[in-house]
């Protein structure tokens, strides 16, 4: 009996889960060596393929430009590797003989990882080089939308992994996909994690499940250019980085706040670097089909250049048009401006100073994008320390274009392709994910405490100054224990034993009075000048060391 497509595709994800799972088992044996060869060859083949499969996803989706996803294939593949390359995973990780803890990486088993469709091909690279360097099996489900392209990469990433040694199985992907299929995979009781990068419905799907889910988010990125800033520098990287494969890359930048007092140059450098500030007609012609009725973005418009966006709005802009700008004063979330724009599209606002800037900031963030990612451009670190305080965010650059900066190509961020969100966008993870975040760590520790450690009384130190005193004075004795006092007559300075005396402890408003008098009890003034002890002076000792204790 033929079953129907979606029992078929239930079937398919189950044997793909049986696979991975059996695949995971040996894998885990594998040393250290053994992973790093399979995931550098990985890494190398993909490269290799990076150009035709970039070619394959534009043609495949529309979105963007091929020349930019040759960029991202690579950086998938080589720089997270280079990432990567020397981490400990396998065996024992960590090692502290001081402190005598160690630490051992436990792969989490077989991974889902969904895959969106604006990065369809350098997604599964990312991913299959992290997951593998974990030391887990990974299963992809792919979006409907790049299959063909998708499943190319998958074809070259299974068939490397299997040339440099690895147990069949390891990495695959979902061939016949239906949302049956994808479900299949998050709820199996045999997967252990689901990587989910992609619109916001999967992913909130992925957390229903309830399988263990790590995930990336909605971006909405402000970029403030403050007054001290190389303006010139601030507004290309701008549009370098929203005109970057045409704004797919979620932390990529969707508005601008610049303050009142630099705005003639903004505006100036953004016309002279081709940007096109739209009148409020055009503006509202824009935004009418941005969003879809039900407020989610238009698909139609996801990944197109600036000149085919006006075009499909109704108005026409200059050939060399690279970004539209929208000068805007409300944030809401019916405001397409205001949030965000996977296209070459940006908001603009002007405010009065970098306290007004903040407030603009925030209230964007908090329309949508919490936890993503903000771009700063300034030379003022104290404004760089203020955001970096305040502002709800897991990503926050520093005079660099967003979406490369973002993802770690243009900084020391760590390199990835899903970038999370925290507590604050509704995920687990605020990390930019990479093989740490792919593991669990069991810790081993020795002993070096016994109970009878434990019940000896602790004391507390005493403070460094009394509340009555003015200034914070040191005291000339650190006590360790207490102990009754001891005779004059056994202290070494006058026995000239080796043997260290008992200290007595003083209390603390004694130490902070003897510290602020100073004690010459066995200074040069008051000790002998030579070696014998005579009653005499002994005597002189003792009444003058009564007479500082008497009330």
């Amino acid at each position: 009996m033929m079953l129907d497509k979606d029992l078929q595709s239930i079937q398919a994800a189950r044997e793909l889960v049986k696979n991975a799972k059996n695949a995971q088992r040996q894998f885990a044996k594998f040393t250290q060596e053994q992973v790093d060869k399979i995931v550098a060859h990985i890494a190398a083949e993909a490269a290799r393929h990076a150009e035709t499969l970039a070619k394959s996803a534009h043609q495949e989706t529309g979105f963007g430009r091929w020349q930019d996803k040759v960029l991202k294939n690579l950086f998938a593949s080589t720089q997270v590797h280079e990432h990567i390359r020397d981490m400990k995973t396998v065996g024992i990780i960590a090692d502290d003989s001081a402190k005598k803890v160690m630490e051992v990486g436990v792969p989490l088993g077989v991974i889902t990882a969904l895959v969106p469709s604006t990065n369809p091909t350098s997604t599964i690279f990312y991913k299959t080089l992290i997951a593998l360097k974990a030391g887990n099996a990974i299963i992809f489900s792919p979006h409907p939308n790049a299959k063909v392209c998708s499943q190319q990469a998958i074809d070259v990433v299974k068939r490397a992994a299997l040339e440099a040694g690895a147990p069949e199985g390891i990495v695959d992907g979902v061939t016949l996909l239906t949302m049956q299929a994808t479900e299949t995979l998050m709820k199996s009781k045999d997967v252990s994690l689901i990587l989910a990068t992609g619109g916001e419905g999967m992913v909130r799907a992925a957390y229903a499940s309830g399988t263990p889910t790590i995930s990336g988010g909605p971006g909405n990125g402000p970029a403030f250019i403050e007054r001290s800033a190389n303006i010139p520098q601030a507004v290309k990287d701008i549009i370098t980085s929203k005109t970057f494969d045409n704004g797919v890359i979620c932390a990529s930048e969707q508005s601008i706040i610049a303050e009142r007092c630099i705005y003639d140059q903004v505006h100036f450098e953004l016309v002279r670097q081709g940007a096109y500030l739209m009148n409020e007609q055009e503006s509202d012609q824009l935004a009418a089909i941005l969003l879809r009725p039900n407020g989610m973005i238009n698909p139609e418009l996801v990944g197109q250049c600036a000149v085919t966006l006006a075009q499909k709005a109704g108005f026409i802009v200059p050939a060399t048009t690279t970004v539209l700008v929208s000068p805007q004063t409300t944030v809401s979330p019916q405001n397409p401006y205001s949030r965000e724009k996977l296209c070459p599209v940006l908001g603009l606002y002007v405010e009065e100073n970098w306290h007004t800037a903040c407030e603009r900031v925030l209230a964007l963030l908090t329309n949508e994008g919490m936890g993503h990612t903000l771009v700063i451009h300034t030379q003022n670190p104290d404004v760089v320390r203020e955001f970096a305080l305040e502002k709800p965010v897991f990503r926050m650059l520093v005079n660099t274009p967003a979406a490369l900066g973002g993802i770690g190509a243009t900084t020391n961020i760590t390199p990835a392709l899903t970038l999370g969100c925290g507590a604050l966008g509704g995920g687990s993870s605020s990390d930019n994910v990479g093989p740490m975040n792919l593991l669990n760590v069991r810790k081993v520790g020795y002993g070096v405490r016994s109970i009878e450690d434990l019940r000896q009384p602790v004391v507390a130190p005493a403070p460094a100054c009394e509340p009555t005193f003015s200034a914070c004075v040191e005291p000339t004795v650190t006590p360790t224990a207490v102990v009754k006092p001891v005779s004059i007559f056994e202290d070494t300075r006058f026995t000239g034993s080796d043997i260290a005396p008992t200290v007595a402890v003083i209390p603390a408003a004694s130490n902070a009075i003897a510290s602020n008098q100073g004690d010459d009890r066995f200074t040069t003034a008051v000790s002998p000048v030579n070696d014998e002890i005579n009653e005499a002076q002994v005597e002189r000792i003792i009444k003058q060391v009564m007479g500082r204790l008497a009330p």
